[in-house]
């Protein structure tokens, strides 16, 4: 790039103050001029390599941002799902600790209860050892006027006492109970724990994926910003030399003999339209819009091609040109061959007619539908091709065939 601004500048310096100091334009002086404009011309190659190049490299950015976005998207979405499932974790442990501590307390009580129940039976017992016998039962059973009422008192104190063994008996099945209960309760417990502690890692590591991903996209932005830059640079300096390019084509024109080898002198001849070469078969010569389209670029065959060129003033590039021609047919639509193809309807190649736009891959490496152009019938299509400016070119054989992958639109 700075090669190129060198150069070019001391082509402008050296060359230019020699032409325009003089009137009359000798042989030599022609001669000059063309190798300047062979200068300027392979300069602005080498530019439009380094502008394409920087092109793809902004459109490989942007697919590993729009990726990364995704990225993103997906992380924070990790991260929400993750700390509700760790709010949730902790209702659960607060849910198994107050069941735990109820657990415990049910225990207690079923415990105090045995305990009394035990001591009642232990000192029954103690009572028969000691004296023969509860006191108080044996005096409520020999206490009996007859002996049905004996019988009757007897077997009343019996279930009193195998009552009591009984609710002993199932006392300890009920605390049996709690204790699976409390168990199970407390192993829940623990993997209730465990799981908060893996989902607190795993909080972490989410966290400083988000962070890298933050710092991956702001150094891609950067690449972004940076690229385009440059490109814009690479524009401003191809624009300048197609300003000198233009100006020593009038002065080859206005210097190039036409009568008996007599030169003409500069300023005195007025630059003319890029030669016209004959249309292809198949494109409508009446009136109506699409003949409008189709026959808008004719007059134009051979204008340079212009990166980011609308109109004849400046130059075309490819989408610049089919979008000016369906202008001037009064159809209005995009000028980026990035949102023309996804303008009109997708048709098969085979259903093609004259008017269609037909998009070329690869034209700028790993880019599909890079270019773009109409479709003018019998294979052929009209279109601003960066190597001959605007033209007509074949798509059954060669470059085009070789770049075209069926893709076709329909604007009407």
């Amino acid at each position: 790039m700075k090669k190129s601004i060198l150069t070019i500048t001391a082509v402008a310096t050296l060359g230019f103050g020699g032409i325009f100091s003089s009137h009359t334009i000798h042989a030599d002086s022609l001669q000059s001029l063309k190798q300047q404009k062979s200068t300027i011309q392979s300069e602005r190659d080498s530019i439009k390599s380094e502008l394409s190049d920087a092109e793809a490299d902004i459109a490989d950015v942007l697919f590993d941002i729009e990726k990364l976005n995704e990225a993103i998207q997906r992380t924070e979405e990790a991260l929400k799902e993750n700390r509700s499932m760790m709010k949730q974790t902790e209702k659960d442990i607060t849910k198994a600790n107050d069941e735990v501590a109820a657990l415990e307390d049910e225990i207690g009580v079923l415990e105090t209860n045995i305990e009394k129940r035990m001591d009642i039976l232990h000192n029954r017992a103690l009572s028969f050892q000691e004296s023969g016998g509860n006191l108080s039962y044996m005096e409520v059973i020999f206490g009996a006027k007859s002996f049905g009422e004996f019988i009757s008192r007897l077997a009343i104190v019996n279930r009193i006492t195998e009552s009591d063994a009984d609710i002993v008996e199932e006392q300890e099945a009920d605390k049996a109970t709690l204790v699976v209960k409390q168990d199970k309760v407390e192993t829940r417990l623990q993997e209730l724990e465990d799981m908060k502690l893996d989902l607190d890692e795993m909080d972490s590591i989410i966290v400083a994926q988000r962070e890298a991903n933050a710092e991956r996209k702001q150094d891609l932005n950067k690449k972004e910003n940076n690229l385009r830059k440059l490109a814009a640079k690479l524009k401003v300096e191809d624009s300048r030399l197609a300003s000198l390019e233009s100006n020593i084509s009038q002065s080859i024109a206005a210097a190039t003999p036409s009568n008996g080898g007599n030169l003409t002198s500069l300023g005195h001849s007025s630059s003319s339209k890029p030669s016209n070469s004959s249309k292809p078969s198949g494109i409508p010569s009446g009136s109506g819009n699409m003949s409008t389209i189709l026959n808008a670029g004719m007059p134009y065959l051979g204008l340079p091609y212009r990166w980011g060129g609308k109109s004849p003033s400046t130059g075309f590039d490819c989408s610049g040109f089919v979008s000016w021609a369906y202008k001037q047919g009064g159809v209005s639509i995009p000028s980026s061959t990035r949102s023309l193809r996804y303008t009109g309807k997708a048709i098969p190649y085979s259903e093609a007619k004259p008017g269609d736009l037909v998009f070329f891959s690869n034209t700028v490496p790993g880019r599909a539908d890079s270019h773009v152009g109409i479709y003018l019938g019998n294979g052929k299509f009209i279109g601003a091709q960066s190597s001959n400016g605007v033209e007509i070119a074949s798509m059954t054989s060669g470059y085009w065939y070789n770049h075209f992958k069926g893709h076709v639109r329909r604007i009407h």
